[in-house]
């Protein structure tokens, strides 16, 4: 829905909103069995649900592009993501509570595994332990940089914050992750001249790293991609009046939710612990935003078996969510990512929407195939909020 309209039909009530993501939802078939993980799954109560919602799939982006979870993710909160796009380094400063001011230019880093060749056998480095990243983090933030203000901050296994705060900084930087295993990381490049400076500081810095990680493993180099600089958007109390709250343990999610203006739960990182802080708040706020990751890093991992074990661990725990009585409910991913292919994928997402005045449709399981016949369809993404705030009774007639 367009803003302007949002702002004129929108209307507050007691009702509760719980929009439910399942990171990397969508799946492809296993080559020998011919299901997806959801279908390989066993997911009783899932697929109750579904007997009860209104289902279907939604497109993130546009048919036939693979999307980030940036933008999967906010066309679930309402945001056009062809409108309100941004690189993943804000993300994930604004994630882990980093005072990221308007001027810092800000980038997602990996460390990596390479071979004696350079080339890049591993781009998360086995998933080093959190601890071990603080470590090598402690290290880089030795690095000087002249002319500008670094910081390296640890946030999660592999992943860490750079950060380039002084004057002249620009966005307009590729990326040094080519995001493929084989190939050696990229020179970073200015992608107009304002980007000139800020590539050749990002460039000593990548050259200065050599220094420290030469001889660790398995990280023993790094990548860095999505160099952005704080955006400042409307938020989705002022444009959807709705008090919104963000149930994410990892720091990107946590980055995005503070971006559109919810305020962040602290939660631990198991299902458990979200109903709990879900419980905690209930009284609190009218809309949930509730995040699951490990379906996600199963599916990109290439681990079929492991995504299905993950579905079903939803599976377990989905009652004591439904038991909250969300008016509405939204059960769906921010985008697919089959293992056959493990990685994101353009495929369209599943979708599920439970709530009063429902017209029931054919879907008896939370499965792809099953979906088919959902009533829903496949639409916009950006247009799951719409629905929800429809069946809230949180929007207004439109028109005479």
């Amino acid at each position: 829905m367009e803003f302007e309209l949002a702002r004129q039909l929108a209307q507050e009530n007691s009702t509760k909103i719980v929009l439910f993501v399942i990171d990397g939802l969508g799946g492809l078939p296993h080559p020998e069995t011919g299901r997806t993980e959801l279908e390989a799954a066993y997911t009783p109560r899932l697929d109750m649900i579904a007997r009860e919602s209104a289902c279907g799939f939604t497109i993130p982006v546009a048919r036939g592009i693979t999307p980030g979870s940036g933008p999967g993710h906010l066309a679930l909160f309402g945001y056009d993501p062809l409108v309100y796009n941004i690189g993943r380094g804000a993300l994930e400063a604004v994630g882990i509570d980093f005072d990221l001011q308007a001027s810092d230019i800000a980038a997602r880093g990996n460390f990596c595994t390479v071979d004696a060749e350079g080339r890049i056998t591993d781009r998360r480095a086995g998933r080093i332990s959190t601890e071990t990243c603080a470590e090598i983090v402690a290290e880089l933030q030795g690095i000087p940089v002249d002319g500008a203000q670094l910081f390296v901050e640890p946030v999660r296994e592999h992943r860490f914050v750079l950060a380039l705060r002084g004057e002249g900084l620009s966005e307009a930087v590729t990326d040094t992750d080519p995001q493929a295993e084989g190939a050696a990381p990229l020179l970073a490049q200015a992608i107009t001249p304002d980007g000139e400076r800020t590539a050749t500081l990002v460039n000593k810095f990548v050259e200065d790293s050599k220094k420290v990680l030469n001889g660790k493993n398995p990280a023993n180099a790094l990548l860095l991609r999505g160099f952005a600089k704080r955006p400042l958007w409307p938020s989705l109390g002022e444009v959807f009046k709705l008090r919104a709250a963000a149930v994410a343990h990892y720091p990107m999610y946590r980055g995005l939710a503070r971006l559109v203006g919810m305020e962040t739960l602290s939660v631990g990182p198991n299902l458990e612990d979200s109903v709990a802080t879900l419980r905690e708040n209930w009284d609190r706020f009218d809309y949930f935003f509730v995040h699951y990751k490990y379906s996600d890093t199963a599916g990109e991992d290439g681990d079929f078996d492991r995504k299905v074990t993950k579905l079903e661990e939803v599976d377990d725990h989905i009652s004591d969510l439904v038991a909250l009585g969300p008016d509405v409910l939204m059960i769906t991913g921010d985008h697919s990512t089959p293992a056959v292919m493990a990685g994101h994928s353009w495929h369209p997402v599943p979708f599920m929407l439970r709530a009063p005045n429902i017209r029931s449709d054919e879907c008896n399981m939370f499965g792809e195939t099953a979906l088919l016949q959902g009533s829903l369809g496949t639409f916009p993404a950006r247009e799951a909020l719409t629905l929800a705030m429809a069946h809230a009774g949180r929007l207004k007639k439109y028109g005479a």
